[in-house]
């Protein structure tokens, strides 16, 4: 059995952490029974962070402190470095990520003791068009595996992972097209597999073509939010007579889960002030008021989460919303979600046409697609993977494991 290598996939909603047992590999449990941690962390303002299910149960119940998700999201950003303020306390984003993924270490050494030798999973872009920021952002995340306690570190895209957990479970050799769609990054491969090329120590030939996109489904949630929430709370709404129109930069931050914490300060509190009195639908605003002043933003954006969830069962889903804005609990629609979400659906067509491209292949050549990640299972992508790959069979794994078993043996291909 391997001692000393484990795989680590931190992700923008979830993250696991795996190890080998001689050629297989699994999750390891990180709270509770449960193999995967939602990426939270809430910060008290006068006892330590928690983290996962139990970080998001103490913002639920009001305690307080903050709540911080899609933390991945600040990598490559100027965000990394800033602070929140806790309290009577500032607390930089990277700090957060470190005490988060001393977490995950715990976690591990419960397990598997004196583990030092880890590969991270990582997008193919953190930062689409920004190769400093996409730099930056592998070698703070090496800084923060470093400052945990792990020597030895490697880093693997996501999408090539779960090309190699797919491939241990095969009896053929073939071309698979990898979708891997994560909370945050949209990530795709075409890699040859094989029961025989797995054993293979370098496996960069069969590696035909890969690239990856900054959209997700913090994305796919922000849209939603923007769609059937925001309108609620003054989005778009107009202010003097109808001469002018509400501030948009404040309903995008509501919306997106990484700023949500940015709109906590005392100056927004006075300009939301200022804003209801010029608004031609004030009772609008006194609903954003709210939800600003109670702090109560990641609550909005945990009911767009679910609705969006139900959705991909569901042709409608309530947004159980009034508790928290006093306004009223709307019902989504499967249609009018989709097409909220046209834009960044088309963006991941256009990333796959262009990578049978760089593969120099035709959509019939491609053997399987395989579907990764928390978002795969909308309805609508798989739809359109369906239309960009006409009759080339879907196979899904562990929507969310899948990454993660896939590092543990890469991490066992490189360590040994």
């Amino acid at each position: 059995m391997t001692t000393q290598t484990c795989g680590i996939d931190f992700g923008t909603s979830n993250s696991t952490v795996s190890v080998a047992d001689g050629d297989a590999a699994r999750l390891i449990p990180l709270e509770g029974a449960q193999v995967t941690l939602p990426s939270a962390v809430f910060w008290h303002s006068d006892e330590p962070p928690e983290f996962g299910r139990a970080a998001i149960e103490a913002y639920v119940r009001g305690e307080e402190g903050r709540l911080m998700r899609g933390l991945k999201s600040t990598l490559g950003s100027s965000l990394i470095s800033e602070k929140t303020r806790v309290g009577n306390r500032a607390v930089s984003f990277r700090d957060i990520v470190q005490r988060f993924f001393a977490h995950l270490k715990d976690r591990l050494d419960a397990v598997q003791p004196g583990t030092t030798r880890v590969v991270l999973g990582r997008p193919v872009h953190f930062v689409d068009g920004d190769a400093e920021g996409d730099a930056l952002a592998q070698s703070v995340l090496d800084e923060i595996a470093r400052a945990v306690g792990f020597r030895e570190i490697g880093f693997q895209y996501e999408p090539i992972a779960a090309a190699l957990q797919y491939e241990a479970g095969i009896a053929a050799e073939e071309l698979v097209l990898i979708v891997d769609v994560g909370g945050g990054t949209s990530d795709f491969s075409i890699v040859r597999v094989s029961p025989a090329r797995a054993r293979l120590a370098d496996r960069a030939a069969d590696i035909l073509a890969n690239d990856g996109i900054r959209v997700g489904g913090t994305d796919f949630d922000r849209l939603l939010s923007l769609s059937e929430v925001m309108p609620h709370l003054g989005y778009l709404s107009s202010t003097g007579g109808g001469k002018g129109i509400m501030p948009r930069h404040y309903f995008l931050d509501l919306a997106t889960w990484h700023r949500i914490n940015m709109l906590y300060t005392g100056r927004t509190a006075s300009d939301l002030k200022a804003l209801q009195a010029m608004a031609d639908h004030p009772d609008r605003i006194v609903r954003l008021r709210r939800v600003v002043d109670a702090r109560a933003g990641h609550g909005v954006a945990m009911a767009v989460e679910a609705a969006k969830i139900a959705l991909s069962g569901a042709d409608v889903a309530r947004l159980l919303l009034s508790a928290l804005t006093g306004g009223p609990s709307p019902m989504a629609t499967r249609a009018r979600f989709e097409t909220a979400v046209e834009a960044p659906l088309a963006r991941i067509a256009t990333t796959m046409q262009g990578l049978l491209v760089q593969a120099g292949l035709r959509a019939d050549q491609i053997g399987t697609v395989f579907m990764t990640g928390g978002s795969s299972g909308l309805p609508a992508l798989q739809a359109l993977v369906g239309a960009v790959l006409p009759g080339v069979p879907i196979a899904t794994g562990d929507m969310l494991g899948s990454v993660g078993t896939g590092l543990a043996l890469d991490a066992v291909r490189r360590f040994g």
